[in-house]
């Protein structure tokens, strides 16, 4: 299987949602009848896109949104069959979908149309708490839905949201276990953070207090990484957690260690290419479902635009992501795609405060350095930059 860094993915966009989620930042729309349309659109925007990467064979396929999970099995089987048709697909290839509760009854639809992972948005499993995001499932599907994805998937991941206003560590714990009592091999607890675009973040701006305060949600976070460990789930990424390498999502380790995407939908981003090569692009599409279609419609392809990163950039870019994996940032992969390498003083000075370390070739977070991931990657990009 090719490495990560040198593989080639496609993200599939669907913007649309039965329900916005008040806390959600993404590009989601409610549906308007273009359905068909979009799919249609999106299937020749693919076809653009093998023109310009040619014939590397992916080695994952996922469909992130919006709910993904309201396309039905045909629609799906469509996509990943065109897909294929276009690249061809690794042996072990990972086709993932992102599905909500509400779609429990499609899940073996998906996993017939070519699925092979399925990541469950189930965000709590309190009745309260679910109320509170705005969700449209209550806490006993979101338990049917689980049971139904590990029944019809062999690799399930699981959606979490915590560091809710009014949530104790208590609380919090017990969720917590009552979700890896299921026996998933992957689960995603992502802290609850308000952006300002959102309902949420209106609603922060008016004074109302929806997350934990900074010390609680710095608790919370050790808290979650503790029982994952302690439950046979090993932290290999900040807010990511697997039973084994084979229950780790591909996609996702794409992104962190700098392989090549292709974004097609609306809205959807991407990435192509190396400054040691030709130039590493970072693409992205319109945004609104109405634009793409015109765009494909007149061009064959749904781009907004397409920056042509600097080596300085796209090194700025691995560092912030490749920190975030447990094993860290191979350093001769940074070389050999930017030409660059990150600064060795500032490296040397979180060293001594015990938050990063070196090892085989990698810098890599250490347990302090986790909560500061984000300054860190800053510290560690040189000024001249």
């Amino acid at each position: 299987m090719i490495p990560l860094a040198d593989a080639l993915g496609l993200y599939i966009h669907w913007p649309y949602c039965a329900r916005i989620c008040p806390y959600c930042d993404f590009n989601v729309y409610r549906p308007k009848g273009q359905e068909d349309a979009l799919l249609e659109a999106i299937l020749a925007d693919m076809s653009h896109w093998r023109t310009r990467t040619g014939a590397r064979p992916l080695t994952s396929l996922h469909f992130g949104g919006g709910t993904p999970s309201l396309m039905t099995g045909a629609q799906i089987e469509r996509l990943v069959s065109h897909a294929e048709s276009l690249w061809g697909l690794e042996a072990e290839a990972e086709i993932g979908l992102e599905a909500n509760p509400n779609n429990v009854d499609h899940y073996a639809d998906f996993i017939a149309a070519g699925i092979n992972r399925l990541s469950v948005g189930v965000q709590s499993l309190d009745d309260a708490a679910l109320k509170q995001l705005g969700r449209d499932h209550d806490g006993a599907l979101a338990r049917r839905a689980i049971e139904r994805a590990m029944a019809v998937c062999e690799c399930v991941s699981i959606d979490m949201i915590y560091a809710r206003a009014g949530q104790t560590a208590k609380s919090w714990e017990d969720e917590l276990r009552e979700i890896l009592a299921f026996g998933a091999g992957h689960i995603s607890p992502y802290q609850l953070t308000i952006e300002a675009r959102t309902a949420f973040g209106r609603r922060a701006a008016r004074g109302e207090q929806l997350d934990s305060p900074e010390e609680l949600a710095a608790d919370l976070y050790e808290l979650t990484h503790e029982i994952c460990e302690a439950a046979g789930l090993a932290t290999y990424e900040i807010s990511n957690h697997a039973r084994s390498p084979a229950d780790q999502s591909r996609h996702n380790r794409l992104y962190w260690e700098g392989g090549d995407w292709i974004g097609v939908g609306p809205g959807a981003h991407g990435r192509i290419g190396s400054a040691s090569e030709t130039g590493r692009l970072a693409c992205e599409a319109r945004a609104h479902p109405k634009a793409y279609l015109d765009a494909v419609a007149a061009s064959g392809h749904g781009l907004a635009n397409t920056e042509a990163l600097s080596a300085a950039d796209e090194r700025a870019e691995r560092i912030l992501m490749g920190l975030r994996l447990s094993e860290g940032l191979d350093l001769q992969v940074l070389q050999r795609k930017t030409g660059l390498t990150l600064d060795l003083a500032a490296f040397e000075r979180l060293s001594s405060q015990g938050l990063v370390e070196r090892v085989a070739g990698r810098i890599r977070l250490l347990p302090a350095g986790r909560i500061f991931a984000d300054r860190i990657s800053g510290e560690l990009v040189p000024d001249a930059a």
